[in-house]
């Protein structure tokens, strides 16, 4: 296989995994519900750049650690999946929806920034991802490594930007509609709420191998 097919298999593989519903895709939609556009493209942001030190994660080999110790991979998917509850939980006990929270209670977009940051580096399936995967395409034969996962990070990255960002943007736009319509958006409020809940309950389930 040449470094061309290599690099759209990879793509290929990368936007699959992006698509798929998750923490990260939850917590975008969240934060553009609550903070409009902009918040959402804080959130996306913050993905992005904690899926950086995922790549550099991976290139330096540390990932190798979380291998030959499976406690490390267990602890991290415990402590993101309940992260990822806790924010849930926060969203089903609030009793105002989206867009109607006041300017000085809404999280900055700094803070959006670094909570989904924190999210992304607490993600196991992105971890899986670096330990199952990315390996895999860093090939001696094909020159430097570095410039490599490079090129990987970048393609990552952009499919990161193109799928979240778009639900971002989507998401922001419809804020104003709830915004007019209290009632609705305390309905989609705990609705995203609980698909945090959910999806950190799937995730620690589904990692922990419990039928």
């Amino acid at each position: 296989m040449d470094y061309a097919t290599q690099l759209w298999l990879f793509s290929a593989l990368v936007f699959g995994t992006v698509v798929l519903p998750g923490m990260d895709m939850a917590f975008v939609l969240g934060s553009a519900l609550a903070g409009g556009r902009r918040t959402g493209l804080a959130a996306v942001a913050g993905l992005v750049v904690a899926g950086a030190c995922h790549v550099v994660v991976g290139t330096l080999g540390v990932s190798a650690l979380l291998a030959v110790v499976p406690g490390a991979m267990q602890a991290m998917l415990l402590l993101g999946s309940a992260y990822v509850a806790w924010i849930g939980w926060s969203l089903l006990r609030s009793r105002e929806g989206f867009g109607a929270v006041p300017e000085q209670r809404r999280r900055t977009r700094w803070a959006t920034f670094r909570q989904a940051a924190l999210t992304n580096l607490l993600n196991p399936k992105a971890y899986m991802f670096m330990l199952a995967v990315f390996p895999q395409f860093l090939r001696p034969e094909f020159g430097s490594i570095g410039r490599q996962a490079f090129v990987l990070g970048l393609i990552i990255a952009l499919a990161q930007v193109g799928v979240y960002g778009l639900l971002a943007l989507g998401a922001g736009g419809a804020r104003g509609w709830l915004s007019a319509r209290p009632g609705a958006g305390v309905t989609v409020n705990r609705g995203v709420g609980l698909l945090l809940v959910a999806v950190a309950v799937v995730t620690c389930i589904g990692g922990l191998g419990v039928v």
